[in-house]
């Protein structure tokens, strides 16, 4: 059953990932949210209605928990947790780091069972089935995670910062204990892209919190599943991680 969710999750991220791509660039309505620099596109509407149209039309009994639209309740053994625009700040100034992020939970125990992020700009999926490992798919290439690098001294920590000022000052003021062992950092605005990146091994590390489910519910399965150790938060504001080691 793993296997069959993650090949939907990877088919509705990678409908909702095209409604992105279609019209980036192009002049689309943008609105505020809850803080100053916390936006919301037409765009994150319409990719969610895509994914939603997806995953419905292939399993109508599941629920639906996005970002966007209300919570479709449904009956079936899984829940699918959607974030049409991750990276929505990135989208609206022309930076690649966006994707979308779709993931399914089993409505019995709460375990996570499939995920896929698409990030549609830098033609990329990653994906995992709980129990069955994680892939990156990329120009039809697919290749197991996490890859093979080169052997280098460097350690990279990823993370984020949150829109409300004052939890803002605070992460700032705990930055110093956040990259304590690593060589650099980096900051590219997209947490479900952050955590994938952990899959690859590309970066060593990510924390982050002040993050909604949605923002990390696929990208920490691909990361657990690519055998980084995962933390998930039990609240908005308790940090998700993903390390190596």
């Amino acid at each position: 059953m793993s296997e069959q969710l993650r090949l939907l999750a990877v088919r509705a991220a990678q409908h909702g990932a095209a409604e992105c791509l279609r019209q980036w660039g192009q002049s689309v309505e943008v609105a505020t949210k809850s803080a100053a620099g916390d936006v919301v596109t037409a765009v994150d509407r319409a990719a969610e209605e895509t994914v939603r149209a997806v995953l419905l039309g292939a399993r109508p009994d599941d629920g639906v928990l996005g970002e966007e639209l209300p919570e479709h309740a449904g009956a079936g053994p899984v829940q699918w947790v959607v974030d049409p625009l991750d990276g929505t700040t990135n989208y609206t100034r022309r930076i690649p780091f966006f994707g979308t992020s779709v993931a399914a939970r089993s409505t019995l125990d709460g375990s996570w069972l499939a995920g896929a992020v698409c990030a549609p700009a830098l033609g990329t999926t990653w994906s995992a089935a709980k129990g069955l490992g994680a892939q990156l798919d990329s120009a039809g290439d697919e290749v197991r995670l996490p890859l093979a690098l080169m052997e280098t001294s460097v350690r990279l920590v990823g993370t984020g910062l949150s829109y409300d000022p004052e939890r803002r000052r605070r992460q700032l003021r705990e930055l110093p204990d956040v990259v304590t062992g690593y060589t650099d950092m980096r900051r590219l605005g997209a947490a479900a892209v952050d955590l994938c990146l952990v899959a690859q091994g590309s970066l060593d590390a990510f924390v982050e919190d002040d993050l909604a489910v949605h923002d990390w519910a696929a990208g920490a399965l691909i990361a657990e599943e690519a055998g980084a150790q995962v933390s998930r938060p039990e609240g908005r504001h308790t940090a998700v991680s993903a390390t190596w080691g």
